[in-house]
């Protein structure tokens, strides 16, 4: 089995037992830890997953020719490689495809309008019903934020809300707000709810758009939260505040530069914006295969030198930044709960294949966060670095001011 010679020299924690398509047992043994179990039923799996395990080993768990033995999960497994990856350099050939995929970047990550909406309508235009299934009830498709360990999904949700708003500085009603990528509205209702602010927001999603619109309404907030079908290449106007949650992903890294470009344009002078993305510890790298063409096409999570770089080119000044470490992975370990307890309901709707897709997405997501140098930052970015108070102070009032909001932002 050729796939031995790499999991031979990946495993030095833990044990990892692989059952190839003979049926013959394969045991790769480290320092005590983690155990997983695999059974592999397709013998082209034993060199495939040499020359591309990055891709293969997500496309076999898709089409049932890798599976899981009795006691062993999904993140068992994903956790057990996880964890091991950073303790071995890959081999020459696992080498030669990051080289590949570092030159191939600019392509891949190329995002015009065109393409853009393509990209966000191949993974967000799916059921409503899919989202409504492992979602928060305000449908919140980013990390979360945990004050507590004990805190329920809702409760995270709904404290990410109120951490971004103190961020913005929402020191009267009547602000003009601009929510890029702004999903199915929960953020852009609280912020117009909350801080009685004049929201637009902006997604390339039809199924948002329409979701979005119809809460306004029934909240009766339709007066001062707008939402539009658009990129945000195509607004034109002047925003005291701009806010993009989980969009800059989906930018592309030879966009980033104008991306920065049209905050800046779009901010007042004294305006402030507040980006969160999942960004690397780790430095520039690619998008994992299996990612790039099943779930986020065109999608990119940059290293902070990749973006600082760009920010500094546009003339805007970072104010603020935060990191958020195991969040994420806190959160997705809620969506994958959320998506196991109701998988006969969405198999209903998809397919088991499709199944086997997300299960692979939110686990190997997780490990992300936990073992693979993933996390979230929020930049602050002003234009005039007099636009905010010397202190984090107004950051910590609003939050304890809003502290005992409910847990959504809208119910609709």
């Amino acid at each position: 089995m050729l796939a031995g010679i790499l999991l031979a020299r990946l495993v030095k924690e833990g044990t990892l037992r692989v059952i190839d398509a003979h049926g013959k047992l394969h045991e790769f043994r480290g320092a005590p830890g983690g155990r997983a179990t695999i059974r592999l039923h397709d013998p082209k799996l034993h060199w495939k997953l040499f020359f591309n395990p990055r891709l293969c080993a997500g496309e076999a768990y898709m089409d049932g020719t890798l599976t899981l033995e009795e006691g062993t999960s999904l993140f068992e497994f994903l956790d057990l490689v996880g964890l091991n990856l950073h303790l071995v350099e890959p081999t020459p050939i696992v080498r030669l495809c990051l080289w590949a995929g570092r030159m191939w970047r600019p392509v891949m990550q190329h995002n015009p309008l065109g393409l853009a909406r393509k990209h966000v309508a191949h993974h967000y235009d799916l059921s409503d019903e899919l989202f409504d299934l492992f979602l928060d009830s305000d449908r919140q498709y980013s990390c979360a934020y945990f004050v507590s360990p004990n805190d329920t999904l809702e409760q995270a949700q709904a404290a990410k809300k109120r951490h971004l708003a103190s961020k913005l500085a929402l020191d009267r009603p009547g602000l003009k707000v601009l929510d890029i990528g702004s999903g199915w509205g929960g953020l852009g209702l609280y912020l117009a709810r909350s801080a009685g602010a004049e929201v637009t927001g902006v997604t390339l999603s039809t199924s948002q758009q329409s979701v979005s619109k119809a809460r306004a309404e029934k909240l009766g907030l339709a007066d001062r939260a707008h939402f539009l079908l658009k990129d945000y290449r195509e607004i034109e106007d002047k925003f005291d505040r701009i806010v993009s949650v989980g969009m800059f992903e989906h930018v592309g890294v030879t966009h980033y530069r104008e991306f920065f470009a049209k905050l800046r344009d779009l901010l007042t002078e004294d305006g402030v914006a507040l980006v969160h993305t999942i960004a690397r510890f780790d430095g520039p790298s690619t998008t994992n295969p299996w990612l790039r063409k099943y779930v986020f096409p065109g999608g990119y999570c940059p290293a902070l030198s990749e973006v600082f770089a760009a920010i500094e080119k546009t003339g805007l000044k970072v104010a603020d930044m935060e990191i958020l470490r195991l969040h994420y992975a806190e959160t997705l370990k809620h969506w994958a709960r959320n998506f196991r307890a109701n998988r006969d309901k969405i198999k209903a709707i998809y397919d088991e294949r499709f199944c086997r897709l997300w299960e692979f997405y939110l686990a190997g997501s997780e490990v992300a966060f936990r073992r693979q140098d993933h996390m979230v930052s929020q930049i602050q970015l002003v234009r005039d670095q007099s636009a905010l108070p010397l202190t984090r102070d107004y950051m910590l009032d609003w939050e304890r001011a809003h502290w005992s909001e409910g847990a959504t932002a809208a119910s609709a």
